[in-house]
């Protein structure tokens, strides 16, 4: 319920409440100015019972104490009227008071779960929006793998592309690639990212040996360009 609809609620409940207290307030004045009229009457009698009590005869004498008695009665009930009208006074606002008490209560209730609602909805959104970031981020990751596996090839992945593109591979002995001279390969097709090897500054192409030097800048060599023919036998 929207905070509007308890205010509105709320005072319409309370609309004759200073009627209400008004009428009490007047009963309890009056009762209070009743009560001092009998106190009035009662000082009276007492008055008279004092100046006159050895010229007063036995029953006039009762006659003033009864009076005395029933205006003190009266003032009892006065007060007592008065007593329930100040409860009824009393009770009539805490009801009041209770009914703001729960009204603040349930309201709050309501703005704390629109807030957890409203949490809940920022925390699903970002959380949203956080993955659909990391698979953008992991996409971009696998395109850029995708496209630096393509360009950075190692020797050997080249080497067996180049060999499978010559045609007497299957036809000629293994140990004929190694006279495979660099000129021979200036007409083949190369892929203008292929990675160069060796002194003649060429792609890899047939049998290639590799240097054991960790710091050596070309790694690679074909068998033609450092004079070999054929694989060194043993550990190299």
């Amino acid at each position: 319920m929207a905070a509007g609809m308890y205010l509105e609620h709320y005072l319409d409940s309370i609309e004759n409440l200073p009627f209400e207290l008004q009428r009490n307030f007047n009963l309890m004045r009056d009762l209070d100015q009743r009560t001092e009229d009998l106190k009035g009457q009662i000082d009276s009698l007492a008055k008279e019972y004092t100046a006159n009590a050895r010229t007063l005869s036995s029953e006039q004498k009762l006659s003033i104490l009864r009076q005395i008695q029933q205006s003190y009665s009266k003032c009892k009930e006065f007060g007592d009227d008065k007593v329930q009208l100040a409860m009824q006074t009393y009770e009539m606002v805490d009801k009041h008071i209770r009914r703001l008490d729960t009204d603040l209560a349930r309201f709050e209730a309501d703005l704390k779960e629109k807030q957890i609602e409203s949490t809940d909805y920022d925390s699903t959104s970002s959380k949203g929006k956080k993955d659909s970031r990391q698979k953008e981020k992991k996409a971009a990751k696998t395109r850029s793998k995708v496209k630096s596996s393509d360009e950075d090839g190692s020797p050997k992945s080249a080497q067996k592309k180049v060999k499978l593109l010559q045609p007497g591979e299957f036809n000629n002995p293994s140990s004929n690639f190694g006279n495979v001279h660099p000129s021979d390969v200036l007409d083949m097709p190369v892929d203008p990212n292929e990675p160069t090897y060796c002194l003649c500054h060429q792609v890899s192409y047939g049998e290639m040996i590799g240097c054991d030097n960790t710091d050596c800048s070309i790694e690679w060599f074909h068998f033609a360009c450092v004079g070999l023919t054929t694989k060194p036998r043993g550990k190299w």
